[in-house]
């Protein structure tokens, strides 16, 4: 009982002191120094001095002599207080010293801080030099004293009259008052304790602020620090005591420059304190740009401090001054109606006061203002507007204070709802602290937690991966999975965790569902999603990585026989059903480890790594029975499944394209031979250099528009009824490589479509033959028409067109020769195109002729509907007519369509002497091959007579000759028959 008895009385007493201490001895002191201030006399009774008037002349050419101003000063009224306007020439005034009541020396206090030179005479008619002084002494009676000089008096001399000639320096006043040596002192004495008291008090508050800022690392509080003593500099210069620091006198030579310099310092550090103080405030308020410029002002005085004299730096000084008085009370103006802080109030205090006190002497130099002058104490006025600027100062500081309360509670609100688990770790990966989205993921419990391990909830090697972690300078995160038999087991999390004042801080997320979403993203960025396999991409990665590696190594390219009547019949669900077996039974045979794609709907790629072309070959024939063995159960059916294999035999260095390219090319052959065909290809088979040529001829198409080596052959047409008097032909596309070889026509224009230049080409190749034909008209006597294939690219091509006929205008006399050659299938491709097309081409005068006619799927009806001028006979029914009727009756059908169509008939591909009398019995117009002429030289075409004079065959001249010969017969017949008629 007596314990408690204790232990309460010591909490009482405590409070009591506490209460004692912070409210009541503060306020006894505060209402104390009041009190004091207000009614107890004061310790220096600077009483009973009397103030002088006198008259003054100024001497701006520095002539006058003390007799010449005596002169001049009787005619002048007397004051008590003269301004000098900032002149730095002399000053004559005259003093009149009153008699005192003290007994003892007199003396004339001539207080004026900003004198440089005084010096004073005995107004008699001998002008006897009392003393002189200037800042760098004195001389005789006269002493320097306080701010200004002191005179002393000869004491038998009552009311006698003193001349004073004094040169200043800024916004100076002549001042003057006669006081015994007793008074003299006692207004030293409080003048040296009004400066002891502004320089102590500023200067230990400026350091207890510089201190405070450097230990808690505000910079705003240093540059109030700097502040305060720029506040000191400024009462010293307003009470005159600015020509020493810490009792160290100043070189008068530097005292001009120190003014100067401690004006704009203190202009640069009343703006900087201002803004980094209002910072945030300042944001919501306009004009930001009067603030860069009170800125910009401060560095054009800066640099006035340093080249300007005094008399000159006082105008620039009142200028930005000005400005800046304009533009903070504006701003502070804002701030009270906006901001309305406390801060702001204390602050505007201190501004107020400052502006006032400070700068009232130069207002009133400059605008003459005396009543601004000599109205404040510059003790008070430094010492209030210093406080009441730390009062703004320290309610910053409770601001901020307050804010960081508000945020931290903020951050413990966020941090006990966040859905991200948030931790704290000691050294030993121990738990330090958790928030309660934590403790829910992991099942951590909120008891004595501190004890758990992180390593406890996460699987094997989290430690060591949140040590790398954290040795990374970047925020990257890693991935983590919990640990098995935990709340945690088969989840996965993102942590991100950093170093902290000794302790890890991190965060958890559970990012399970995310991860198996990404997992399954890439997975079908190169997966099959119906079968599981790869698809093209992730195939042709597989491939990729393989052509890296050495060894042998093959692909197969498998095709399902018929896949789309499957489809067509019972359906696309049915369909997938079988290739997802399909797909099963691959893996089944070759193995998981196998690179397996399927590239398209029914085409699958196999990637067989280190086997050479034989095993490949051998495994692909297994696969092939094994796939053709057993049907696919789908529901209540079942399917009988074929298909064909190509293989290719493939190295290190293949490309991935051509890889693919070369096993479907197998696959298309196995394709063509039969069901259930296996194709392989070996290194330096034919269709390997096939493939290289036609890759290489796409590239150097594809480099540019027009590849370089592009010539024209012509191909004679001969005319079954004249073969000795017609020259007509057929222009053919060559392109001559690098080592001199020649492309075909087929391979080049299968490139050119290709590789897209199949326009430019057709271009070229008509652009050529007309300007040819123009240039060489007149040895062309015997050609009615010259053939001209173009593209189905060009003719569905619109601009090409508009260039096509521009050309056609351009060659007009030459046109009527031309007969474009158009595939039977791109001419039905778009028939109301097509007609549109041969219709402008007969407007021009040129003709049309249906090239390969039979080749395609023509229904006869739409052939009425194009008004074509010839027909040309597909090759493949004219050069195995002769072996197989049932081609005779094709190629005679064809004939006796294009008769009776109003077309003329042409065969191709005419190779031997009986297919040209089958042709010739059959009724043909034209032929065209080998068995007549090869392509020829434009030279050669221009040297001939006729299409027959290019025949070299025996048989075929004789027969073409007994033809001509039983047509001129049967012509002389008609003409006797006739004439006999």
């Amino acid at each position: 009982m007596t314990s408690v008895k204790w232990a309460f009385r010591d909490r009482l007493t405590g409070w009591a002191f506490r209460r004692f201490s912070v409210y009541v001895a503060p306020f006894v002191i505060a209402l104390g120094s009041i009190a004091v201030m207000l009614w107890a006399p004061r310790q220096f009774d600077t009483t009973g001095m009397a103030a002088l008037s006198f008259p003054v002349v100024a001497d701006p050419s520095a002539t006058l002599s003390p007799a010449a101003a005596m002169t001049r000063l009787r005619d002048v009224a007397p004051t008590t207080r003269f301004s000098t306007h900032l002149a730095e020439t002399p000053f004559w005034f005259l003093l009149t010293a009153p008699a005192l009541e003290s007994e003892g020396a007199a003396f004339i206090d001539l207080p004026s801080r900003h004198a440089q030179t005084m010096s004073c005479w005995r107004a008699t008619p001998e002008l006897t030099l009392l003393g002189t002084g200037d800042r760098h002494g004195t001389s005789g009676d006269m002493s320097a004293n306080k701010a200004g000089y002191a005179l002393r008096l000869d004491e038998h001399v009552p009311n006698q009259q003193i001349l004073c000639r004094g040169t200043f320096s800024g916004p100076a006043y002549i001042t003057a008052s006669a006081l015994s040596r007793d008074k003299l002192d006692v207004t030293t004495l409080d003048f040296q304790q009004s400066a002891s008291l502004i320089t102590g008090g500023l200067l230990t508050l400026a350091i207890f602020v510089f201190v405070t800022a450097i230990i808690n690392r505000e910079w705003t509080y240093v540059i109030f620090a700097a502040w305060l003593i720029g506040n000191l500099r400024l009462s010293a210069n307003a009470m005159g005591f600015d020509t020493e620091w810490l009792g160290r006198l100043i070189p008068p030579d530097h005292i001009a420059f120190l003014r100067e310099f401690t004006f704009a310092a203190y202009y640069v550090l009343t703006t900087t304190l201002f803004v980094e103080l209002f910072r945030r405030e300042l944001k919501a308020i306009g004009l930001r740009w009067s603030l860069h410029a009170v800125r910009y002002g401060g560095c054009v005085l800066m640099l006035a401090a340093f080249t300007l004299s005094y008399a000159h730096f006082i105008p620039v000084l009142w200028a930005s001054a000005s400005f800046c008085i304009l533009v903070l009370t504006y701003f502070l103006a804002q701030l009270v109606t906006k901001a309305r802080s406390r801060t702001v109030l204390w602050y505007v205090a201190s501004m107020a006061i400052v502006l006032f006190a400070t700068l009232s002497e130069v207002l009133a130099a400059a605008f003459g203002l005396k009543a601004l002058a000599g109205t404040h104490s510059p003790v008070v006025t430094a010492l209030s507007s210093s406080m009441l600027c730390a009062f703004a100062i320290a309610e910053r500081m409770r601001e901020e204070r307050e804010r960081r309360r508000q945020m931290q509670i903020e951050l413990r609100n966020t941090y006990d709802v966040t859905p991200i688990g948030l931790f704290t770790l000691n050294e030993e990966s121990r738990f330090v602290r958790a928030n309660p989205a934590l403790h829910t993921m992991l099942g951590l419990p909120h008891q004595q937690y501190g004890t758990h391990r992180w390593g406890d909830y996460f699987a094997a090697g989290a430690e060591r991966a949140l040590r790398e972690l954290l040795e990374r300078d970047d925020s990257a995160s890693i991935e983590i999975d919990g640990a098995a038999s935990t709340k945690s087991d088969a989840r996965r999390y993102s942590l991100r965790a950093i170093r902290a004042n000794g302790f890890i801080e991190g965060s958890l997320e559970d990012v399970t569902d995310r991860s198996k979403a990404v997992e399954r993203l890439h997975f079908l960025a190169e997966h099959d999603p119906l079968t599981g396999l790869l698809n093209r991409r992730g195939i042709e990665h597989a491939i990729d990585r393989q052509c890296s590696e050495s060894g042998p190594w093959a692909l197969a390219y498998l095709d399902l026989d018929r896949f789309k009547l499957f489809n067509d019949l019972f359906g696309h669900g049915t369909g997938d059903e079988i290739l997802r077996h399909v797909a099963a039974r691959l893996v089944e045979r070759l193995g998981a480890h196998v690179p397996i794609g399927r590239i398209g709907g029914d085409e699958f790629v196999c990637v067989l790594a280190d086997m050479s072309i034989d095993d490949a070959i051998a495994r692909c024939r297994e696969l092939v029975t094994a796939l053709n063995a057993a049907p696919f159960h789908v529901d209540t059916r079942a399917f009988q499944v074929r298909g064909s294999i190509g293989v290719v035999e493939c190295s290190q260095g293949e490309r991935v394209l051509d890889a693919l390219a070369f096993a479907d090319r197998a696959c298309r052959a196995a394709k063509r031979g039969g069901n259930a065909r296996l194709v392989a290809l070996r290194k330096g088979a034919p269709a390997f250099e096939e493939r290289a040529a036609e890759i290489n001829l796409i590239e150097s198409l594809g480099q540019s528009r027009l590849p370089e080596g592009l010539f024209l052959v012509m191909q004679p047409i001969m005319s079954m009824r004249s073969p000795a008097d017609a020259l007509d032909f057929e222009v053919l596309l060559r392109l001559r490589t690098a080592d001199g070889s020649v492309a075909t026509a087929a391979k080049l224009i299968a490139a050119a479509e290709d590789s897209g230049t199949i326009i430019a080409i057709d271009r070229w190749v008509l652009s050529t033959t007309l300007a040819w034909l123009s240039e060489n008209r007149a040895s062309l006597p015997n050609t009615c028409f010259v053939c001209v294939n173009l593209s189905g690219g060009s003719l569905n091509d619109e601009h090409f067109l508009d260039e096509l006929f521009a050309l056609f205008s351009r060659h007009e006399d030459v046109v009527h020769y031309l007969c474009i050659e158009i595939t039977e299938s791109v001419a039905l491709h778009d028939l109301e195109h097509t007609e549109r097309f041969i219709a402008r081409v007969h407007d021009m005068g040129a003709k049309i002729a249906i090239d390969d006619f039979g080749a395609g799927q023509t229904s006869l009806r739409y052939l009425k509907k194009l008004s074509a001028d010839a027909l040309k006979i597909d090759g493949e029914f004219v050069r195995t007519m002769c072996n197989h009727p049932a081609d005779i009756a094709i190629v005679e059908a064809i004939i006796t369509l294009a008769r009776n169509l109003g077309m003329r008939s042409i065969a191709e591909w005419v190779e031997d002497f009986e297919t040209l009398r089958a042709l010739n019995e059959l009724g043909v117009d034209y032929v065209q091959g080998f068995g007549i002429a090869k392509p020829q030289e434009a030279k050669d075409i221009l040297a001939a007579a006729s299409a027959a004079s290019f025949v070299t065959n025996a048989e075929v001249t004789r027969y073409l000759q007994a033809q001509q010969t039983l047509r001129r017969g049967g012509d002389s017949q008609r003409i006797e028959s006739e004439s006999a008629i």
